[in-house]
């Protein structure tokens, strides 16, 4: 019996563009106009990869299917295909029964030809367009195995009717969990600048003008992004439009305007209307944002701007994952996945020996093709990995020294600081009508914060000490705290004697924002992320305290 060669070429052509659009899913291709970060590092290499998807991938695929076994496999399903349609044209469709036989006219030459392609194409025979299907369905499946919302988790089966396999490496006891092998990267840490190109050459900026962030894991109220949309400025000379964003919790009276649900998308839609409201007087940069850009899921049109509002927010509103070793885990996952779903041994007992070949070489052809897509996607992924692990630069350093430390020749300068008396009488309650040098030396208690002096003054007093790190007793870093343990982790490496953690008890009230579904897993890795590198810290007989409740206690165990 042979394929429907019209149902198998549809079938072909659909495997190919779902395989395709998965690949540029994978490639981030809706953020091709982004101009930042990563994202400027992706478009030098965007229409390699664009070439790569339209043309060599298919290329490379057909290009196999000429040569080896698969060619003659696909050859002899074309000649038994001529045969079919010659006989059914001279004889009648009634010749050729539902299975692929012929019911008569066997010692005929039409009847001897096709009984003679049926032998030489054998019952494994397939078309070209069933094979190509085939190869293309094998490659989406994989890779979207792995794949979900911009992150690569492991998802590996033990055989295709089976759950999910666990892979160690012979431990008596393993503890796993699907983000293990990742860093977890916190969203409250990504208020950086958003640029995107709109068309025309309109250049598009999304400024942080104002953040009001949780503090010390206390969480208030929700923050949203909120447009200053009075603010939003065209420039005609760079043709760049800015538009400044506040993140906070709502006004009163915005709660009301937004509703108790879904209150950022209620935002993105009255910013969409509002926002081109302020640039009427620029006709050609509002046709550019309004401009249609995709279509969602109702095939309703989505704008440039309206598009953007939404990754902007979404990519502030989500946690996200770098894969510590992209490449390793997908070159490890694609071994296992051919010889557990493509190479079917009981397909092949049934199909023959002299079928086997056409086996491995499709085997070889998914193996070739997945490898390149593996290497593109690792050098993506591990750009993003060295440069979160790089070690940051500290952007600023300030002093707090109580005056029994600081020599008196600084006083005179101290006390005509009105920022410093302003806080000493917010933190300490002083009267502050008297501000003179000798009020300074009744009360050595006193802490100078060098943030409220200039550079000058500030270098002049550090210097004054003879060894500033050693009069040092203690130390607060603002920073995300994987970072600042990096930081740290050379001066301070066997040094501390008790470590005390306080991470989001990811309760109800308390939630970290992940997005993958995996709720406990995402917590494990952010936690384990930083108490690996913490434990490093302590000294022999050092201890690690962690403040946890009942939602977290199992797992962190």
């Amino acid at each position: 019996m042979t394929d429907n060669p019209q149902v198998s070429t549809n079938i072909a052509a659909s495997n190919i563009a779902k395989f395709q659009n998965l690949l540029r899913e994978l490639f981030q291709f809706d953020c091709a106009d982004l101009d930042f970060g990563i994202y400027r590092i992706m478009n030098h290499k965007r229409d390699a990869i664009e070439k790569f998807i339209a043309e060599q991938l298919p290329g490379a695929v057909a290009a196999e299917l000429d040569r080896g076994p698969l060619s003659q496999q696909v050859q002899a399903n074309a000649a038994l295909e001529r045969a079919r349609r010659e006989i059914e044209a001279a004889l009648g469709p009634d010749v050729i029964d539902a299975d692929g036989q012929l019911v008569a006219y066997r010692d005929t030459p039409l009847g001897k030809r096709y009984l003679e392609a049926q032998a030489q194409a054998a019952d494994g025979s397939r078309s070209r367009a069933a094979v190509e299907a085939d190869i293309y369905n094998h490659l989406y499946t994989f890779f979207s195995r792995y794949y979900q919302d911009g992150d690569f988790i492991s998802k590996r089966r033990y055989a295709r009717n089976e759950r999910y396999a666990i892979p160690y490496n012979g431990e008596e006891v393993y503890l796993h969990w699907a983000n293990r092998d990742q860093y977890y990267v916190k969203t409250t840490e990504h208020f950086y600048n958003y640029n995107w190109n709109a068309p025309d050459g309109v250049a598009v900026q999304f400024r942080v003008k104002a953040a009001d962030v949780e503090q010390n894991n206390v969480k208030g109220d929700k923050r949203f992004f909120l447009p200053r949309i009075a603010e939003t400025r065209w420039d005609s000379d760079t043709r760049t439009v800015t538009i400044p964003f506040d993140y906070r919790p709502l006004t009163t009276s915005e709660q009301v305007r937004y509703g108790s649900r879904n209150q950022q998308e209620n935002i993105i839609d009255a910013s969409r209307e509002t926002i081109p409201n302020q640039l009427h007087k620029a006709p050609g940069v509002l046709a550019a944002l309004t401009g249609e850009r995709r279509r969602d899921t109702k095939n309703e049109p989505v704008s440039h701007l309206e598009h953007h509002l939404r990754q902007y927010t979404r990519r502030n509103d989500s946690d996200f994952f770098i894969h510590k070793d992209l490449a390793g885990f997908l070159f490890r996952e694609l071994d296992f996945y051919l010889k557990n779903e493509v190479l079917n041994l009981d397909d092949i007992t049934n199909a023959g020996q002299d079928m086997a070949e056409s086996w491995f070489q499709q085997m070889r052809l998914i193996k070739a093709v997945g490898c390149q897509i593996i290497d593109f996607l690792a050098q993506i992924e591990g750009f993003q990995k060295r440069l979160w692990e790089k070690r940051k630069f500290v952007t600023e350093t300030q002093y707090c020294i109580t005056l029994s430390n600081i020599d008196p020749s600084f006083y005179p300068d101290i006390s005509g600081n009105a920022a410093q008396w302003d806080e000493w009488q917010e933190l300490y309650s002083i009267d502050g009508s008297d501000r003179s040098a000798a009020f300074l030396q009744d009360h050595p208690t006193l802490v100078v914060d060098t943030a409220h002096f200039d550079a000058v003054f500030t270098d002049r007093l550090l210097t004054s000490f003879d060894d500033l790190d050693g009069m040092t007793d203690g130390l607060l870093i603002h920073s995300e705290n994987w970072q600042a343990l990096r930081l740290m982790q050379e001066k301070y490496k066997g040094k501390v004697k008790c470590v005390y953690v306080d991470p989001p008890y990811n309760s109800k009230t308390s939630e970290i924002i992940y997005k993958n579904n995996y709720k406990h897993s995402s917590w494990l890795s952010l936690m384990d992320n930083r108490i690996t590198i913490s434990r490093q810290f302590s000294t022999a007989d050092g201890s690690h305290i962690i403040a946890i409740d009942e939602n977290e206690q199992l797992f962190l165990g």
